[in-house]
C-alpha cells in the first residue's frame, strides 16, 4: 500500500497483478501483519482506493502504508506470474543449461529472465515452463555470441 487517501481511512493500492476481483468486496488479502479484509474498491488513476474492515479513519489507513499484500496464487490461462520463474534452471529446446532464472527484468519489448552469470532472454522465448523448476526457451541463434 502507498500511502492513506483522505480522511475516512481510504488507502491507495498498487495492484500487481491482472486479477483485479483480488479487490472486490469481502476478498481477504494476507499481511506480515495479519488479514486484511476489502469492504469496498474502485480504480483510480491507475491504481486503486480501497477500504478495508476496521480501518475507518486516516490515522488507521497511514498505519498501513508500505504493508506488502498477498493474495492467495490463482491459475490464469495464458499468464506466468514472476514467482513461478525464479529459480527455475532454463534450458534450450536442445537440452543445454543456459542457467537458473535469479529475477525477472520489466522491458518494453518482452520481460527479461535474469540468469545467473548475468545472461538475458526475453520471456517471449518461453515455450514452456513447470512452476520453480525447469524452462524450456526457443531462442534465436546468435542470442549469447
Amino acid at each position: 500500500m502507498l500511502k492513506a487517501h483522505g480522511l475516512a481511512g481510504e488507502v491507495v493500492v498498487d495492484l500487481w497483478s491482472p486479477i483485479t476481483e483480488r479487490l472486490a468486496p469481502g476478498s481477504v488479502l494476507e499481511t506480515d501483519g495479519g488479514r486484511l479484509v476489502v469492504q469496498r474498491s474502485r480504480p483510480h488513476q491507475g491504481r486503486h482506493l480501497v477500504f478495508f474492515e476496521g480501518v475507518t479513519d486516516r490515522h488507521g489507513a497511514e498505519a498501513l502504508r508500505g504493508t506488502a499484500l498477498r493474495a492467495v496464487a490463482t491459475e490464469v490461462d495464458g499468464v506466468i506470474f514472476v514467482h513461478e520463474l525464479l529459480g527455475a534452471e532454463v534450458v534450450d529446446t536442445a537440452g543445454a543449461v543456459l542457467g537458473v532464472v535469479e529475477a525477472v527484468e520489466a522491458n518494453p519489448a518482452s520481460d527479461l529472465l535474469v540468469l545467473d552469470g548475468g545472461r538475458l532472454v526475453p520471456l517471449r522465448f518461453v515455450v514452456e515452463h513447470t512452476s520453480g523448476a525447469r524452462i524450456i526457451v526457443d531462442i534465436p541463434d546468435g542470442l549469447f555470441d
